[in-house]
């Protein structure tokens, strides 16, 4: 695969990254707790933030696989910092379903999103708690 994106340093600790192919951009700030605005995204928030993004979008396929649509799924992120070093420490997670699917069919589909893989990439220190509420 190519280049999927490039950065730019916008200064005050601010970047803009660009999606090659589409065009569009993401802004991401430093965090307010490390000397930012935090007026965007930070740089870790898009990390916890794509773990949400790549669960439901994975349970999304394999549901359109099995001929249903998961549309209106949500998820609520938490991340949590450690100080020394700085970096995640945790991830939560909290998505919402709505489906009448089988039983069978929700775990299978649980078990998709928590392999998928931004889930699969990140370090296996970084705590991952995952909850999913099906109405």
């Amino acid at each position: 695969m190519g280049k999927i994106s490039s950065v730019v340093y916008k200064g005050g600790l601010r970047t803009e990254a660009t999606h090659l192919r589409s065009g569009r951009t993401i802004l991401t700030d430093a965090p307010v707790d490390n000397n930012g605005k935090g007026e965007a995204f930070s740089p870790t928030d898009l990390v916890a933030t794509a773990l949400a993004n790549c669960m439901i979008t994975v349970m999304g396929i394999r549901a359109r696989k099995e001929g249903f649509d998961l549309e209106g799924t949500s998820g609520e992120v938490v991340k949590v910092m450690t100080s020394s070093p700085r970096k995640i420490g945790g991830i939560s997670i909290a998505i919402r379903l709505k489906s009448n699917c089988s039983e069978q069919m929700k775990k299978i589909l649980e078990e998709v999103g928590q392999n998928c893989p931004v889930a699969l990439s990140l370090h296996p220190d970084l705590e991952q708690n995952i909850s999913f509420d099906w109405y």
